[in-house]
C-alpha cells in the first residue's frame, strides 16, 4: 500500500496495474469493474475497509423512535437503507405507501428499488452529491414534513445542523455501527490507486496505519462526505464521483486510466 520513495505528483502520467476498491467484490460474474480491469488490463483487487453491524430491533427499541409518526427518510448511503428496511421488518413496521425518500445521490436512490415501489413523485436526491445539493432539494418539500434520518452513530452532524437551523422536526435513530475492518493483510501490495466509499473507510485506513505516507498512490473518493474525510486527513485526491460526465466510481476511475494513457 504503501510505497517508499516515490513522490506524490498530480501531473505526470503514472502507470496504473493495481487498483484497491474498499469494497466487497461483486457477487457473479457480471460487473463493470470486472470489464473495466480487462479493458485496462489492470489488476482489481476488492477489500471492505468497514464492517457494518446492525444493531438489533431490542436495542433500537431503547430509543423510542416511533417510526410510523414521520412522513419523510433521509438517506445518505445504502447501508442506512438496508438497516431502516430490516428493522421495520423485525419490529413489523407497515412502512406507510406515501412515505417521502430524500436521497443524498440518484444510485442510493435507485437503491431503494429493492424495498420500494420506486416512484419518482416520491423518491427525490441531489443533483450532484453533496450536502448542498440535498439541502436544496429537501427545502422545496419541508414544509409539514417529519423527518427521519437513519444513520450510523458517526451521523453527519451537518444534516441535523441544517434540519435543526430550517426548523424541520426530525430524529436520527442510530440503525447500525461502522466498525473499522482489519486491513492489515493488505499492506505491502503497492497499490497504485485505493478508491474509498465512505468517511468510515478513511478513518479505518488512519486507524490501521496510524503513520500512513500517501507517497504517490491516487486516492478515489465517491460522495462529498466521503471526500471531505480524506482531504481532511491530508489526502490528496486524484479521482472524485459522483460528476456530472462520472457519476459513478467506476466512470471515474475509466476517464482517470484513459487520461494516464494519453499523457
Amino acid at each position: 500500500m504503501v510505497k517508499n520513495g516515490e513522490k506524490n505528483n498530480t501531473t505526470k502520467a503514472v502507470s496504473i496495474k493495481k487498483v484497491l476498491i474498499t469494497q466487497p467484490k461483486p457477487e457473479g460474474e457480471k460487473s463493470p469493474y470486472f470489464d473495466l480491469a480487462k479493458k485496462h488490463n489492470i489488476e482489481l483487487d476488492f477489500h471492505p475497509f468497514i464492517v457494518i453491524e446492525g444493531i438489533p430491533a431490542k436495542e433500537f427499541r431503547k430509543q423510542k423512535v416511533d417510526m410510523v409518526n414521520f412522513t419523510a427518510v433521509i438517506f445518505t448511503s445504502r447501508h442506512a437503507i438496508d438497516h431502516f428496511f430490516r428493522i421495520c421488518e423485525e419490529m413489523k413496521i407497515s412502512v406507510s405507501q406515501d412515505t417521502k425518500y430524500y436521497c443524498i445521490t440518484e444510485a442510493i436512490a435507485l437503491y431503494l428499488q429493492k424495498f420500494i415501489l420506486y416512484r419518482k413523485r416520491k423518491v427525490f436526491y441531489g443533483a450532484d452529491g453533496t450536502n448542498k445539493s440535498l439541502f436544496d432539494v429537501i427545502n422545496k418539500h419541508k414544509d409539514n414534513e417529519k423527518f427521519l434520518y437513519p444513520c450510523s452513530q458517526s451521523f453527519d452532524s451537518e444534516i441535523t445542523n441544517w434540519l435543526k437551523s430550517n426548523n424541520c422536526e426530525y430524529a436520527t435513530p442510530v440503525l447500525y455501527n461502522v466498525v473499522s475492518n482489519n486491513i492489515k493483510d493488505v499492506v505491502g501490495r503497492n497499490y497504485d490507486v485505493i478508491c474509498f466509499f465512505t468517511p468510515g473507510g478513511v478513518k479505518s485506513l488512519l486507524e490501521n496505519f496510524p503513520k500512513y505516507k500517501q507517497n504517490g498512490t491516487k486516492i478515489g473518493t465517491f460522495g462529498a462526505n466521503t471526500t471531505k474525510a480524506a482531504e481532511e486527513a491530508g489526502l490528496v485526491l486524484d479521482i472524485k464521483a459522483p460528476q456530472p460526465q462520472a457519476p459513478s466510481m467506476v466512470s471515474a476511475l475509466e476517464m482517470f486510466l484513459s487520461t494516464q494513457k494519453k499523457k
